[in-house]
């Protein structure tokens, strides 16, 4: 299966989310809309239309998926954003960009015309921007054929897949389109006549009109008076707010009134359009063929053929009772175009998952996103703002800390994320399409015995001609019928009475009327089973639309009668489907008005024969449509709060309803099943605990981890109210196979299913501290810093996502107020074994239990959500006491191995090591509460240097050189600051009194100890000048020469490269005794290392090398331009004194002179560094060379060899400045000159 890792969320749209993504194996990012399966005729249409276009100025189509709950749609990734953000961001644009765009504009709707394809609502939200700036276009999910009717084609694709047409659907939405914001659409679209090519064209002058001017041509708040301007004026002259100066051209206030002309007829045409002067001639690539033209003819280039592929099967299993799918589409008339709809082999549908599981994980949802992207895609009727990513939650956590101050507290808030409205959303009983799909039947106005009044009608009526209409209809549903015609009759009253049942007042008005009795009346005697049927039909309807219920109304007989009806005949599965819709909606219009309070419980009883006629219904082996119904009923009844929800809770109903779940082939039957128990669950969560205990944990958590979306969130709803409420805790919390099952769950692409996910986590984490450590291990640190990202803040949450955060902040404060507890148990362990060679029995078990949960603390640190809020003064405290801890494990006053054994030792003290570690690569943790860092820290660290263990040695050196270089630049940044800089501070005599001594020892030691110690020696240099005289009281020059001959081999290595970086700190202080190092060598090593690093320089062809090569030469000259200086200075003072008359010590300037000597030797290579194109490496190569031409002149012939000469001649072209010109030219002349 080809599976894609989703990364962050990038868009969002009306029930549609766009992901960032990638498919596994590939380097290339695509956009990923996950949208719900009501959205599938729209999802289909756009598919038809671009599955086959490959344009640049149109969004790339490239598969699309079908999961058990979403469609997936994989397409192009456009990381400008929309050009609708454009324009909210610059307000207006240029006249020349807005040419820029619109020549982009035109080139993509020309082809699309071309192909045959209306692209109906053109928007700047459908308009999105490639990186590089190119404007494509999107969402083509209204899009149609031009000639066809797009509403036949949506209805075609719902009944296709045995789905619901209602105002909810696409359908639906063409309706009424327009109860939206019309801005861009064409004046005879809004009259009702259909699109066209030409509506289109005055959409893209609104767009280029709005580019200009910020704001659409015609703008009103009021929709009636926005509709009334698009129809009757013409728009002003576009012109941007605040820019006076910012008229438009002729030619644009041209094409915009031809683009912009009420009457389709004489608005620009395409051949008009192209060659309008505004272009400019910018759209001759659009060529000579009009696409006025193009969709009647039949084009032969291939690059603008393309066909609409659509899928014609048909699975009869499940769609049994539809009408032949064949016959209405042959009734499907197909346009005229070269773009046609036709009938392939290969079906054009969605992939799904292999051997029929359609599985969700084919979308993985990724722990690492990648850089947040501006990216917007519109789908459909909504456009998908933004996501902006909040990498701050302290306001958030601040709330969660305000909300949770005490345990309760915590466990309160809690509870009231358990369940969310998404849990609890009622949907109607009766005419449920995903139970049973209901024939529509109309009534006969001509043979109806009543005036065939609307609703509107009757809700305007006065109450005598109401009460006189009510009185006919009563009188015609009392008579008895007589022969066929007058049951007929009767039935076609009661068509006509449900077509008003639907209006919320006239059910109101219905249900406590006096029709109601009678409506019981003929329920209970009527002679037809037909007439029965669709009195329970009125109703139902009655209950399910009813606004109100007053206390006459005889509710509790109407439920008796009801279930004495489905008792009397309960091997009529036919009858059953017709009675218990209304059955249940008449209880569930109880619950919910028993729950608002307003009348007393005792109005409405409810006889328990009718829970008992219910559970009957769920029962193994009855038709599934009344185990639907029953479980629809159970399931609205329970969401309510009312006594008579009490009556479905029984030792029973958790296995039955969870037996309907496992044994049902229907998705629609299986989530209502969950649904209903998870409602229940809400008031007695030992339902579902019975359902454990019968079926086994083991079961329960392979159908949360296989079960689609919506399963998988009931039932994480159903876990946490139980864990809420104490049963089953104790297992739970110590099952490691459920933390597993859930904490995979949040890799789910939902957002609730994370959340929820979140919440179970964090009440096992409340009552097993223990299970952090396993969750750790399943990477919840990384889930979670992933979904802190996404989260947002305010206005900017939507739904899932505020919910999502609310959840997260409980889990991130209860693991953060846990950590003190964590170290706190590890440290009283360690205590009490503390000076023990052999802990007890019972100290060896609180050891084997603490410990372990050091990676927990590692997790916690290296985490940029935790990591702020846990290293406190508090926790360095505690960290420099267990360092402690560790030195008395290296001196052996406490036995760990003997305790935990040696490989559970090593691995605690490396834990330890690695979390401090983390905690200095965030050097701003440990300035704040740097007295704490000197005072318990820093010791026990600098006595592990001394350690026996190679390891402890190497973190020990490692982590005591980051933490000081830390600690004394902070000083430094606070001497420059005014404060001053104690060179006797407890960190230097530290160093001083406790670990420079033994340094020549740690030095000599075997790779890699001495680079780390060298680094820490790099660093007290660096930043602290009396550090160099430490240095060279303890006499360790001569080891720092005997660390370079060991390492001469390998210059390029960190040890070499650290020495020099020591030796050039060294000789740069002025307080350094130069003649100290002169004794021993100084300028025969330079000269070495020098010699091999220009040969390495000149030969490096390897960036990388190059690199590492620059910055060790730039090192070493910095030291032999130190060197000199200080001869120079040696040399010059001595000359002064003589001319003076005071004397001098000539011997001494004769013998530094002397022992540089060698240095002139480097003079050649010098010169051969003067072309580099480095400036710092010419700058320093020719300030070294100046000096030593002053201080020894051309003491060879090699000096003024052809070579150098070339060099200098080389240079000296190419140098500009005045400066470098004079000193080169000094340096030819004294080399000239033999002293």
């Amino acid at each position: 299966m080809e599976n894609f890792i989703l990364y962050e969320e990038i868009g969002r749209g009306n029930k549609t989310v766009v992901y960032k993504g990638r498919r596994k194996g590939t380097i290339n990012f695509v956009a990923i809309l996950c949208t719900d399966k009501c959205k599938r005729a729209e999802i289909t249409n756009w598919v038809r239309l671009t599955h086959e276009i490959r344009h640049k100025n149109i969004v790339t189509f490239h598969e699309w998926y079908e999961t058990s709950n979403h469609l997936w749609l994989v397409v192009e990734l456009c990381t400008g954003g929309s050009l609708e953000s454009v324009i909210a961001q610059d307000e207006h644009l240029p006249e020349d960009v807005v040419r820029e765009f619109g020549v982009e504009l035109i080139t993509g709707l020309y082809h699309i015309h071309g192909l045959g394809i209306i692209f109906c609502e053109l928007t700047p939200g459908k308009i999105l921007l490639e990186g590089s700036g190119t404007l494509k276009f999107s969402s083509f999910c209204l899009a149609k054929v031009d000639g066809e009717n797009l509403e036949e084609f949506y209805a075609l694709v719902g009944n296709e897949e045995g789905e619901d047409v209602s105002e909810s659907t696409p359908q639906g939405y063409l309706k009424n389109r327009f109860r939206g914001s019309p801005l861009y659409t064409a004046p005879e679209a809004i009259k009702g006549n259909d699109f066209s090519k030409a509506s289109d064209l005055w959409s893209l002058g609104c767009l280029l009109y709005e580019m200009f001017s910020g704001k659409p041509p015609f703008f009103s708040e009021s929709f009636s008076e926005l509709i009334e301007k698009i129809l009757c004026e013409d728009p002003l002259p576009p012109r941007p707010e605040g820019s006076a100066f910012h008229k438009p051209s002729a030619e644009f206030i041209s094409l915009l009134d031809g683009l912009l002309q009420k009457d389709p007829q004489k608005r620009l045409n395409w051949t008009d359009l192209l060659q309008h002067p505004f272009w400019k001639g910018s759209l001759r690539h659009c060529g000579t063929d009009s696409a006025d033209n193009q969709g009647t003819s039949s084009s032969s280039n291939e690059d603008t053929e393309s066909s609409v592929s659509w899928s014609t099967k048909e699975s009869v299993d499940s769609h049994k009772n539809l009408d032949n799918l064949s016959s209405s589409r042959a009734d499907l008339k197909l346009p005229s175009s070269s773009f046609k709809i036709v009938e392939t082999q290969t079906e054009l549908r969605p992939k799904s998952a292999v051997d029929g599981e359609s599985n969700e994980s084919i979308f993985l949802l990724s722990s690492r996103p990648t850089p947040r992207t501006s990216t917007a895609v519109e789908v459909s009727d909504a456009t998908a703002a933004p996501i902006k990513n909040f990498s701050q939650r302290d306001s958030c956590l601040k709330k969660a800390e305000n909300m949770c101050s005490s345990q309760q507290d915590m466990e309160s808030a809690l509870r009231e994320l358990i369940y969310t409205e998404s849990d609890l959303i009622i949907t109607p009983i009766i005419d449920n399409p995903k139970i049973i799909k209901q024939v529509s039947v109309r009534f006969d106005s001509k043979t109806l015995h009543v005036p065939a009044h609307s609703a509107e009608k009757l809700s305007s009526m006065k109450d005598v001609d109401w009460n006189n209409f009510l009185k006919r209809v009563c009188s015609l549903l009392d008579s008895t019928e007589k022969n066929t015609g007058a049951a007929r009759s009767k039935l076609n009253l009661l068509y006509y009475l449900c077509t008003l049942a639907v209006h919320k007042e006239i059910a109101s008005r219905l249900m406590s009327s006096q029709l109601f009795p009678i409506l019981m009346q003929q329920l209970r005697a009527a002679s037809s089973w037909d007439i029965r049927a669709k009195v329970a039909r009125v109703i139902g309807l009655l209950a399910l639309h009813t606004s109100e219920l007053g206390e006459n109304v005889p509710v509790s007989e109407t439920v008796i009668l009801l279930t004495e009806l489905i008792r009397d005949n309960f091997r009529n599965s036919k009858l059953k489907q017709c009675l218990l819709p209304a059955l249940g909606e008449l209880l569930y219009l109880v619950a919910r008005e028993e729950e608002k309070g307003e009348h007393p419980r005792e109005c409405w009883a409810v006889p328990s024969a009718a829970y008992t006629v219910l559970m009957r219904c769920l029962r193994e082996g009855e038709d599934r449509v009344v185990n639907h119904l029953a479980a629809k009923i159970i399931e609205n009844v329970c969401t309510t709060r009312a006594c008579h929800a009490q009556g479905f809770i029984t030792g029973e109903i958790g296995p039955v309803l969870w037996y309907l779940f496992t044994h049902s082939a229907v998705d629609s039957l299986k989530i209502t099943a969950v649904s209903a128990l998870c409602r229940i669950t809400r008031s007695s969560p030992s339902a579902f605990q019975s359902v454990i205990e019968k079926v086994g944990l083991t079961a329960v958590l392979n159908s949360l981890a296989n079960g689609i979306c919506k399963i998988q969130q009931y039932m994480l709803t159903m876990f946490s109210a139980m864990l809420s409420c104490g049963i089953h805790l104790q297992r739970l919390i110590q099952e490691k196979d459920f933390v597993t099952t859930i904490t995979r769950l949040l890799e789910s692409p939902s957002t609730f299913i994370r959340a929820k996910a979140f919440l179970v986590l964090l009440q096992v984490l409340i009552n097993n501290r223990e299970m952090l450590l396993l969750s750790c291990q399943t990477r919840l640190v990384i889930y979670i810093e992933r979904d802190s990202r996404k989260a947002t803040s305010g206005k900017e949450q939507q739904g899932g996502s505020e919910y999502l955060s609310k959840c997260l902040d409980l889990l991130i404060y209860h693991i953060v107020r846990e950590l003190p507890g964590i170290l706190g148990d590890i440290l009283t362990a360690l205590t009490n074994v503390s000076g023990r060679k052999h802990p007890s029995t019972v100290q060896a078990k609180q050891l084997k239990m603490c410990l372990p949960m050091m990676p927990v603390v590692l997790h916690l640190v290296t985490s940029q959500v935790f990591r702020p809020q846990i290293v406190t003064k508090e926790f360095l405290f505690n960290y420099g006491t267990l360092l402690e801890f560790i030195r008395s494990i290296e001196s052996g006053e406490i036995n760990l191995d003997r305790a935990i054994g040696q490989a559970a030792s090593e691995e605690f003290i490396k834990t330890t090591f690695l979390t401090f570690e983390a905690v200095t690569e965030h050097p701003s943790l440990l300035t704040i509460h740097h007295l704490t860092v000197e005072d318990r820290i820093l010791p026990p660290l600098v006595s592990l240097v001394h350690s026996q263990n190679v390891e402890w040695r190497l973190f020990s050196l490692r982590l005591l050189s980051e933490t000081t270089s830390l600690l004394l630049s902070h000083e430094v940044m606070d001497e420059e600051k005014g404060e001053s800089l104690d060179s006797n501070s407890k960190l230097l005599s530290l160093i001083r009194d406790l670990l420079l001594p033994q340094y020549e020892h740690i030095l000599m030691a075997p790779d890699p100890v001495p680079l780390y110690a060298l680094k820490l020696l790099v660093t007290l240099t660096e930043h602290s000048p009396a550090s160099v005289s430490l240095v060279e009281e303890i006499h360790l020059f001569p080891v720092l020469f005997q660390v370079i001959l060991g390492h001469q081999d390998s210059i390029l290595g960190n040890t070499m490269q650290t020495v020099i970086a020591l030796l050039n700190n060294i000789v740069a202080n002025k307080s350094t005794n130069m003649m100290l190092l002169f004794k021993e060598g100084l300028a025969h090593h330079i000269c070495n290392l020098l010699t091999e690093a220009v040969v390495l320089y000149l030969e490096a062809d390897d960036k990388s090398s190059t690199k590492t090569v620059n910055a060790l030469l730039l090192s070493l000259l910095d030291i032999l331009q130190c060197m000199l200086m200080y001869t120079a200075n040696i040399v010059r003072q001595t000359l002064q004194a003589q001319k003076s008359g005071t004397g001098g010590d000539t011997q001494a300037a004769e013998d530094l002179l002397l022992i540089n000597k060698p240095l002139t030797d480097l003079i050649s290579l010098l010169i051969q560094l003067l072309p580099s194109e480095d400036t710092e490496i010419f700058v320093s190569a020719s300030q070294c060379l100046s000096l030593l031409v002053q201080l020894y002149g051309g003491n060879s012939q090699e000096s003024m060899s052809p070579e150098n000469m070339d060099s200098f001649a080389e240079v000296l072209k190419s140098k500009k400045d005045t400066r470098q010109l004079k000193l080169l030219l000094r340096i030819v002349k004294r080399l000239s000159k033999k002293k």
